[in-house]
């Protein structure tokens, strides 16, 4: 697997933008649109997509991404997760710092970086850590890491919550002077001591220790008085329950500054799935229930939610196969993103296919501020795209996928909807199911 071929000159013949009007073909010349109409003329030297009626979206964006390397090769590379990246129609993704060694100096971040452009898939973009070691205790490189080559954008410790107020604080602080983006995984580390599904009936009586929504509340409620306090922003990772969704309401209504993602796994699966104790289900924060499931929909709808970010975090059969309360959390997610947003959002009438563009491409790279992704499809805008035929079913098979690793909870589900082809920047890196190498 290598750098994405072709020279930045595509036609992508008969496709929708947005799924709005009758199908145009899309010329790209040296990596930007260069014409929109019907039955163009192909460009020199140029490669022909088929879209054959399909939409035609901005490339995704994935504000949340595990990749293992440095330190879990065994697990995912940059390498196998940009191919999945790809796969799954993304152009962007933010690879967290949660490594071996941590990502928390321009050392590791711009070897991240680097490594990202010489695979040449998708851009991958590293997120520091916003304290050394992720141990909670000093702030990190923040401003080495921002000024390197990598230019970091965001920084997190995600896996773990920068639970000290006054060392969060602090960090908001930074973060602003430095023009970049805190993203907190919001869970107070004293009410989860142990816990490993949501705290509810289906916990109790499977005999697995609650994880309740309070864990996650007080931290969004607590960052968010302290991001308005600071006149900072602050981004809160993957949220999960109806108490957040109201939470954050309450917070953009009183003028703060603060954005949320939540992932495909919180859209479509609850904790009805701990039934079987298949650590496949195990993830952080856990699977909720039917109520909250129905407050995120909405809240993406609205906007209250800004995004929608995978978490994917691919895990070695070992760490899965065991003991429910001894697995690692987390799940795969890149390649099946999109089909869970068409069956959550787009086919009960939630969302159109602009709104798919909005929290899949437009809203994450404002949060971030990628001045070259989530850009309009139009002449002269960077040629960053998916192209998505709406009508495909598939079946998840995790051996066909491109991770390393096998922990989907989707396996064997038919979802909707299919990537024919991803463009970055012109060049073709996926198309009908395999990377281009």
């Amino acid at each position: 697997m290598s750098a994405a071929r072709g020279n930045g000159n595509v036609l992508i013949r008969s496709v929708r933008p947005y799924g709005e009007g009758d199908p145009v073909d899309i010329a790209i010349v040296d990596g930007q649109i260069a014409d929109i109409g019907a039955a163009l003329d192909v460009p020199a030297d140029a490669e022909v997509i088929d879209g054959g009626g399909a939409i035609v979206l901005p490339g995704f964006v994935d504000l949340h991404t595990h990749l293992r390397e440095p330190g879990r090769e065994d697990t995912e590379t940059i390498e196998t997760g940009s191919a999945a990246a790809a796969l799954g129609g993304y152009t962007a993704v933010f690879a967290m710092a949660n490594t071996d060694p941590v990502a928390d100096s321009p050392v590791i971040t711009d070897h991240v970086w680097r490594r990202g452009q010489e695979i040449g898939l998708v851009d991958i973009h590293p997120v520091g850590a916003v304290t050394v070691g992720l141990e909670g205790r000093k702030l990190s490189e923040m401003g080495a890491m921002a000024d390197g080559v990598a230019q970091v954008r965001m920084f997190s410790d995600d896996g773990k919550c920068v639970d000290d107020p006054l060392l969060m604080r602090r960090a908001l602080e930074y973060a602003t002077g430095l023009g970049v983006l805190i993203a907190q995984h919001a869970e107070e580390p004293r009410l989860t001591v142990g816990a490993v599904a949501n705290e509810g009936a289906n916990a109790a009586r499977l005999g697995l220790t609650g994880w309740p929504r309070s864990a996650e509340e007080s931290i969004v409620v607590r960052d968010a008085i302290l991001a308005r306090d600071a006149g900072a922003r602050v981004h809160i990772c993957h949220a999960s329950t109806e108490g957040t969704v109201e939470l954050l309401k309450w917070a953009k209504g009183q003028g703060i500054s603060v954005t949320a993602e939540v992932t495909p796994h919180h859209l479509l699966l609850d904790d009805s799935r701990l039934e079987t104790y298949d650590a496949v289900n195990k993830v952080n924060p856990p699977l909720r229930e039917e109520r909250d499931k129905v407050a995120l929909h909405q809240a993406l709808a609205d906007g209250v939610i800004d995004c929608v970010a995978t978490d994917h975090a691919p895990h070695a059969e070992q760490d899965k196969c065991c003991e429910f309360a001894a697995a690692r959390p987390g799940m795969l997610g890149l390649e099946t993103a999109l089909s869970i947003v068409v069956e959550t959002m787009v086919e009960p009438g939630l969302l159109d296919w602009r709104g798919v563009a909005r929290v899949m491409s437009e809203r994450p790279a404002q949060i971030v501020g990628l001045a070259d992704q989530g850009r309009p499809i139009a002449v002269g805008e960077p040629a960053n795209l998916a192209v998505v035929d709406p009508g495909a079913r598939w079946t998840v098979v995790a051996r066909d996928l491109a991770s390393k690793s096998l922990n989907t909870p989707f396996e064997s589900m038919e979802l909707p909807a299919a990537i024919v082809a991803t463009v970055l920047r012109g060049r073709i890196t996926a198309r009908q199911g395999a990377v281009s190498a």
